[in-house]
């Protein structure tokens, strides 16, 4: 019978792949290569089997609460994002940092439980198990990092990482993703018991995870804000009772917003006006209750009034039910001096160009003289120190 060419082929790769590989001279098997190195009896199996589903459990939540944020913020063309509820953007952002943060103790366990296995002898059997050991450093590696700069990203340690977060936060997940799906699916399926030390000692590490949700899920819960003590930040703490990420003079912003001569742009279809402080405080004035929800984590409800966004983009000429409103901050610099506003929130009533905050001229912190604020939204999309809106409509 002669051989299909590609069936050869398929036989040669597989021989390859299979092949044994020369096993390192002894002398190097020294350190944690060494028999006997490891003498933990409690590490196995099934504690490594239950320490990854919990972890995968919160990779997965992780991975989906923070695509998901990742999209609002650079949305593609399909993408659509509501209004209402007002509270969703703060409860999957709020979930995100919380099972992250939980994900820590996990982490820590699982590889507490694995370590022995890292350090195999030979280091790679064959090339197929070389390939393997590689895909299980990359999720080690991926991990690790995801887990230590959501951390920095929460305390805004920024100075200790070299990258823009975000983008390398999006990247290096989707990465973890994919090479814990790869893990899971070669990995063997065990069935083993545990010991009442292993018992022990998953009910420990559990109960870690558990301690750290509830000593930071303040910053988001607010009955949980007492309890807040690992929390970077407080629902309550900052000027006006609202926490502050940057700050005016940070900005370099003052200058600006004390100038009499402050004025806001209006551009659309019906021309360009020029509103001051003075104009805009004559407009008809709402109210709304909304929460910043910011992308470290924290969140906090205040009353807002000003004047609606719908309102000021009629001004302009354009249907409010059909336009997109571009806002601009008079801070000359920074990733997020603008922010598109889609139709959905521009025609959302609870959308404001805000001018007071728990009915107090807004602090210079807070945006004043005034910031846009709009329903499920990102804190980093609630624009300070506005200084034009530009109007178009969609066609």
């Amino acid at each position: 019978m002669v051989r299909h060419p590609d069936a050869a082929m398929k036989a040669r790769l597989r021989r390859y792949w299979l092949a044994p590989l020369p096993a390192p001279p002894e002398r190097y098997r020294r350190g944690p290569w060494r028999p006997g190195f490891f003498r933990s009896g409690r590490r196995s199996t099934a504690l490594t089997a239950r320490l990854g589903l919990w972890l995968g459990l919160a990779f997965g939540i992780c991975f989906l609460t923070g695509l998901l944020s990742h999209v609002i913020q650079h949305p593609p063309g399909w993408f659509w994002w509501p209004s209402r509820p007002v509270r969703l953007y703060q409860v999957t952002q709020g979930l995100h940092v919380i099972t992250g943060l939980a994900s820590a103790p996990l982490l820590v366990a699982k590889l507490w439980s694995v370590y022995p296995r890292l350090f195999a002898w030979p280091p790679a059997r064959t090339v197929a198990h070389a390939a393997e050991r590689g895909a299980v450093a990359l999720l080690v590696a991926a991990s690790l990092f995801q887990v230590v700069s959501g951390i920095l990203n929460i305390f805004q340690k920024y100075g200790l990482m070299p990258f823009f977060f975000t983008a390398a936060h999006y990247w290096i997940g989707w990465l973890l993703i994919g090479a814990m799906l790869i893990h899971v699916g070669t990995r063997p399926r065990r069935t083993e018991g545990l010991s009442k030390d292993r018992r022990r000692l998953l009910l420990g590490v559990g109960a870690a995870a558990g301690l750290i949700t509830l000593f930071t899920a303040g910053q988001t819960v607010r009955p949980l804000a007492p309890v807040a003590l690992l929390a970077p930040r407080r629902p309550g703490d900052g000027p006006q009772g609202l926490p502050v990420n940057k700050t005016a003079a940070a900005a370099g912003v003052l200058p600006l917003i004390d100038d009499p001569a402050y004025r806001i742009i209006l551009a659309g279809p019906g021309g360009e006006l020029s509103l001051d402080l003075a104009a805009l405080n004559a407009l008809p004035q709402h109210a709304a209750i909304l929460p910043i929800a910011c992308v470290e984590g924290w969140s906090s409800t205040a009353t807002w009034s000003g004047v609606r966004l719908r309102d000021l983009v009629a001004m302009a000429g354009a249907d409010p039910d059909r336009a997109v409103a571009e806002v601009e901050s008079v801070q000359a610099g920074g990733r997020y001096r603008t922010s598109v506003v889609a139709p959905e929130h521009v025609r959302d009533p609870l959308t404001l160009i805000a001018l007071r905050l728990r009915g107090e001229v807004l602090h210079a912190d807070h945006g004043y003289p005034a910031r846009l604020i709009a329903p499920n939204r990102p804190g980093v999309l609630q624009t300070k120190w506005v200084g034009r809106i530009t109007v178009r409509e969609e066609t």
